[in-house]
């Protein structure tokens, strides 16, 4: 029996579908008990890169269908990849939101269908929940541990306690940092997608050439803020037009520096939050997940942080930062563990925005409806 759920055998299984962007993707994860590692048996993920470049960012519609065209597959070579079959898996879990509406509708109409046929639990995922939870996955992290989020659509730091238990400590107040690196990208005419592209480009630049601003550094208000850093890489972009291979290595560069300096102003708040919380942690831990998490200079300023400030720091691989269906199906196992998951998850529908702490009040970058992702 693990939580409410009752398991054949000694492990579980789950697969994983998850289609909330423009990544299709599926894995299966097995845990065999408590006091051994999980497995990730398979993770197979098809990114629609290509689709979308043309457009300089992720089109819905054409997303959605590209999910549709490609699910079924993806899904038969992530059970094939694993050596388990279907009849073999104990549930299915799927990404329920937040997300485009349309891909959400595709992985978990998918899920049901499949849950339906096969007599399997289905479990309906948050597919920030995904990403709280994965350094779990990675590396045994127990609970509480601080996590940065930081994606195309979530900048926030969350205190994360438990499973199914949350707080959002901050967030941002515009853009989340993901979707600040893409907009840097399109000012500076470098190929979708954008944050791989301006972290590239600063490998080649100075970082010290422009004096950019650190937003919200400094402030007593715990949030982050990035409008005012973006308007400032166009103005500098600006005045120096038409610019050269080296102007834009430059100025990724600077921008680049200014936002790893934000975030280690608004982080170290967190940190000593974190302390003053829970004073007999032995080894607290920052756990920094989503894609912008794979930015080599972020993690290697937040890495620098932790040591100083006496924090294990725990970041995914790079393939488990960025949208993947291992996370998913972990997830799925943990709130099956935890007795938390909805097992009769048919009648779920899709959400657009699903807020990972929907306790504290909606602010934007929440995640909540009604606010700006």
């Amino acid at each position: 029996m693990r939580g409410n759920f009752e398991v054949r055998g000694d492990v579980i299984r789950v697969l994983g579908i998850e289609t909330s962007c423009d990544e299709t993707a599926a894995s299966v994860v097995a845990l065999d008990d408590a006091s051994a590692p999980p497995r990730i048996l398979s993770n197979v993920i098809l990114s629609q890169v290509e689709e979308h470049a043309a457009f300089g960012g992720v089109v819905p519609e054409i997303a959605a269908r590209a999910h549709v065209e490609a699910l079924d597959g993806i899904i038969e070579a992530a059970l094939a990849d694993s050596g388990v079959t279907l009849a073999e898996v104990d549930a299915v879990a799927a990404t329920a939101g937040p997300g485009l509406v349309g891909g959400l509708i595709v992985g978990l109409m998918t899920a049901k269908a499949i849950a339906a046929a096969a007599n399997k639990p289905l479990i309906a995922v948050n597919h920030l929940e995904g990403h709280a939870l994965t350094a779990r996955l990675t590396d045994g992290l127990a609970f509480p541990y601080l996590l940065l989020l930081v994606s195309g659509g979530h900048t926030q730091i969350v205190r994360v306690a438990g499973v199914g238990d949350y707080r959002r400590w901050a967030t941002t107040i515009d853009d989340a940092l993901g979707e600040a690196f893409d907009k840097v990208a399109k000012m500076l005419a470098l190929p979708y997608p954008g944050g791989p592209n301006v972290e590239k480009a600063a490998a080649n630049g100075n970082p010290s050439r422009f004096a950019f601003p650190r937003p919200m550094k400094g402030s007593a208000q715990p949030d982050f803020s990035f409008s005012g850093l973006k308007t400032a890489v166009r103005q500098a972009a600006t005045a120096i037009a038409p610019l050269s291979d080296q102007d834009v290595a430059d100025i990724c560069a600077s921008f680049q520096a200014a936002v790893a300096d934000a975030l280690a102003d608004r982080v170290a708040r967190a940190l000593h939050r974190f302390r003053a919380d829970y004073p007999g942690k032995a080894e607290p831990a920052l756990v920094v997940a989503g894609g912008v998490a794979a930015n080599r200079a972020i993690r290697e300023t937040l890495e620098r942080l932790c040591a100083e400030k006496g924090f294990r720091f725990v970041a995914p691989p790079h393939s488990l930062c960025t949208d993947n269906a291992a996370m998913i199906a972990w997830a799925g196992i943990e709130r099956l563990n935890a007795g938390k998951a909805d097992i009769d998850a048919f009648d779920f529908a899709p959400r657009s925005r699903w807020p990972l702490d929907e306790v504290s009040a909606p602010l934007i970058g929440s995640g909540r409806r009604g606010a700006k992702a």
